[in-house]
């Protein structure tokens, strides 16, 4: 990739601060209805969306007591073919988009019991799933250990290749004639009059806007701390991924995931490479682990090993694969696991961040809402979807609005009254 676009000249209709997966989305989809564009990130695409393994996965990642999560997690599901069909066919390359399913495992008899009282779950929402005996379990993924006590079957989650998708999306965004990717990082936001009217990057660069998009994951809340009127609760939650390199005999068929004891762990297999080093291998990602720290980019021997140990306790054949990557990275979470999306109440400034686990799945969502706000145009919200009301109200629980803003500190900074 091209680290050195320069920063256009003029106000654009729309600077992004942040270029993952989010900010690239939002950008690519901004261009196409017509606006010019500019992203600002020091390192585009080196963020979740870097370790991020990649499931679409609305009905595995389902919790209890988070319906609006859920509908929103299957409206951005239903997004993702004709997202993936569009970005193949405007880049040239392809996503690693798997239609694969999702085989779901148990490995004793409680972690069994919790993944039944989840088929219930889905049931009630009617979501798809069903549960395996081991033998019909075995029959789609002959790889399996010989102590997991129960499986089930989940056709609609399926997964996509997050580092594909954001080449792709930087490709086709660098590309466009009313496109840019400055590699500098935002210091803060340009505010004129109330307004948000752009962003200064780290040499003093003021990149002046219509509209700014916040796509900066957890950094978005420090960069967003000294504008008045609008609250960004996100934090850090670090994730670790790690990357295996293995013969195809040996990688799963589908989509792997499972309670190890009561703990999550999942596998996700690519296609085989065609060029590199590891021509003819392919890729494991193993992933799941979640704690409440800072992005210190540091891989704990425990976390390596607790993966590994419980991702071949479902998978023995990963003994096999050459372990070639550890990433650890956060996550941006907000207080109720719901991202921020679309208008504040400052006037020209939109948020598209705190996805926490589900930012790949709800990229190309994200991108449609925050556009048809920045564009006042039509929202399809049926497209794809069995109830529409559902996912209307999951979409409004986005809101960035919902949070109140901080009131205005009475004191100066030496703590005397103002």
């Amino acid at each position: 990739m091209d680290r050195h676009s320069s920063a256009p000249h003029g106000v654009r209709d729309l600077v992004v601060v942040g270029g993952g997966i989010i900010g690239l989305a939002v950008a690519w989809r901004a261009l196409e209805a017509g606006l010019s564009v500019t992203v600002l990130d020091p390192d585009p695409g080196d963020g979740s969306t870097h370790a991020a393994a990649g499931m679409l996965a609305p009905a595995t990642e389902a919790e209890f007591t988070e319906d609006a999560a859920l509908h929103l997690h299957l409206a951005g599901a239903a997004r993702w073919l004709p997202f993936a069909a569009d970005l193949e066919a405007a880049a040239g390359r392809g996503v690693g988009l798997r239609e694969s399913g999702t085989l779901t495992l148990g490995y004793d008899e409680t972690d069994v019991a919790l993944l039944r009282r989840v088929l219930a779950l889905h049931g009630r929402h009617g979501v798809a799933s069903e549960e395996l005996t081991i033998a019909e379990a075995r029959r789609r993924e002959p790889l399996l250990g010989q102590r997991v006590r129960g499986a089930a079957w989940v056709p609609g989650d399926h997964a996509v290749d997050p580092r594909a998708v954001h080449a792709a999306l930087w490709r086709v965004v660098a590309a466009h004639s009313r496109g840019a990717v400055v590699p500098r990082a935002a210091v803060r936001l340009e505010q004129q009059d109330g307004r948000v009217v752009g962003a200064v990057d780290d040499t003093g660069d003021r990149h002046r806007a219509g509209s700014t998009v916040v796509a900066a994951g957890w950094a978005s809340a420090p960069l967003l701390a000294e504008v008045p009127g609008v609250a960004v609760p996100v934090r850090p939650v670090k994730g670790l991924t790690l990357r295996l390199q293995a013969d195809p005999e040996l990688a799963p068929r589908h989509v792997v995931r499972g309670l190890v004891q009561g703990r999550p762990v999942y596998v996700v297999g690519r296609e085989p490479a065609t060029e590199g080093p590891w021509a003819g291998h392919c890729e494991l990602v193993i992933g799941a682990t979640s704690e409440e720290n800072p992005d210190d980019r540091r891989a704990p021997a425990g976390g390596v090993f607790a993966l590994l140990r419980d991702a071949r306790a479902l998978l023995p054949a990963i003994d096999e694969a050459a372990l070639v990557e550890a990433t650890p990275r956060a996550r941006p979470s907000t207080p109720d696991n719901l991202p921020l999306v679309g208008a504040t109440h400052v006037p020209g400034l939109h948020l598209a961040t705190g996805h926490y686990r589900n930012g790949i799945l709800l990229a190309p969502l994200t991108a449609e809402v925050v556009v048809a706000g920045l564009t006042r145009s039509w929202f399809a919200v049926d497209v794809a979807t069995t109830d529409p009301p559902a996912v209307l109200a999951a979409l409004r629980a986005t809101d960035p609005r919902r949070f109140p803003p901080r009131a205005p500190d009475p004191r100066t900074p030496d703590g005397a009254p103002r």
